[in-house]
């Protein structure tokens, strides 16, 4: 069974780390060992994640300092920056050992940063005639369709064309990084989905697929594949 990382957020106001029940019930379900990653600072303790963990799971949360991909604030609201430098150089120590990587929501955002990638800083004011991007919905109910690009990886776990999927994002990624391509677009334009040319699974969605994967068989999929490229060592 892989052990698979799982970033959490950082409360400062309470002083806690919290994460949500869904990634950690979604990975056992999958046949993987959850395990929860505080932000660190020490390096050397970054470097032992990385030497034990089969897999890295990067959840939603509150937005990725703007200064960390070349901006001045604008529409950024609450960050925290103890979580994007632990978070970034997690990504980019996994990249290298070609370890696989999935990011969801802000997960994505932190991946195509730290591969050399922008995002809106607030997509309401910064892209003309969006969709609407937060949900008001229940959290596991799809409220826009993506349209899924074939032939990628994110396609091939899908085997569809388009996907009905729940939102709770006012940034997205603006261009892939380099190595990345794009794997799902909104109706509007918005980058949904990206992932590495170059390596065996890296992948990110700006949805929720683990609010989903009860109800919807697709969302289940993409964590399976993602557990059970982990277990593998090749």
């Amino acid at each position: 069974m892989p052990l698979i990382g799982i970033t959490c957020h950082t409360d400062y106001s309470a002083g806690k780390f919290v994460l949500a029940h869904y990634y950690v019930k979604i990975i056992e379900r999958c046949a993987g060992i959850p395990f929860i990653l505080p932000p660190v600072h020490q390096n050397a303790v970054i470097e032992k994640y990385c030497e034990i963990l089969d897999g890295l799971l990067l959840t939603g949360g509150v937005d990725v300092d703007p200064l960390l991909f070349g901006e001045q604030p604008m529409g950024t609201r609450e960050i925290t920056p103890e979580r994007d430098t632990f978070e970034i150089k997690l990504v980019r120590k996994f990249m290298l050992l070609n370890k696989p990587i999935l990011g969801i929501c802000r997960g994505i955002q932190v991946l195509n940063i730290a591969a050399g990638g922008s995002i809106f800083q607030d997509i309401e004011s910064q892209v003309p005639g969006a969709i609407k991007h937060m949900q008001e919905a229940p959290r596991w109910h799809p409220t826009h369709t993506v349209e899924i690009v074939s032939g990628t990886k994110l396609g091939k776990i899908y085997q569809a064309p388009k996907a009905v999927v729940n939102t709770f994002h006012h940034q997205a990624v603006k261009v892939a990084a380099p190595g990345f391509c794009v794997s799902a677009v909104a109706a509007d334009g918005i980058i949904e989905a990206i992932e590495s040319l170059k390596h065996k699974f890296i992948i990110g969605v700006q949805w929720h697929p683990e609010h989903m994967v009860f109800r919807d068989k697709a969302s289940l999929k993409l964590f399976k594949a993602f557990v059970d490229t982990s277990s593998s060592r090749d």
